[in-house]
């Protein structure tokens, strides 16, 4: 079986000295290899197929046969490190928590251990008929997050 790290040791061997990262490598029964590769810009076919020669050149299919996928998570994909948080600052994202509460917003910022999104909701006046636009900051840690997404401007 074809060892995680030695996939995460080649892609991080082909990325040095340029901004792609790592979003996720999963290594299946039957040596069945997915990679997920992103960018602070984007990823593009040219990148993946030069990915996938790379390991492909650097593993013997002769010990060990494989299948191998390399591609960029998709744009409705829970984000999964550091890298995509930063990526999508400034763009509108849904984050559902552990305790089931929902948020949506502008991504603002994010660190290793927290991020903040700029929620804008209608909320009832306290005093009067109506509703009233509220305008908040809401800062959440990692560990209280199930999923974070891009919101796709349609």
């Amino acid at each position: 079986m074809i060892k995680k790290q030695t996939i995460i040791d080649l892609i991080e061997s082909h990325f040095e000295g340029t901004d792609k990262f790592i979003v996720d490598i999963k290594v299946l029964a039957g040596n069945k290899i997915e990679v997920y590769i992103d960018a602070p810009k984007h990823i593009v076919i040219a990148d993946c197929v030069a990915l996938s020669r790379f390991i492909e050149e650097n593993l013997d299919r002769e010990k060990e046969d494989y299948e191998l996928q390399v591609s960029s998570p998709g744009a409705t994909e829970s984000f999964k490190v550091l890298a995509q948080y930063k990526k999508y600052i400034g763009t509108k994202v849904s984050v559902k928590t552990i305790e089931g509460l929902k948020h949506e917003g502008i991504l603002m910022s994010a660190n290793e251990n927290e991020f903040v999104i700029e929620e804008t909701r209608r909320e009832k006046k306290a005093v009067g008929k109506g509703n009233h636009t509220v305008t908040e900051n809401i800062t959440l840690t990692y560990k209280q997050t199930k999923e974070t997404k891009s919101v796709l401007p349609f």
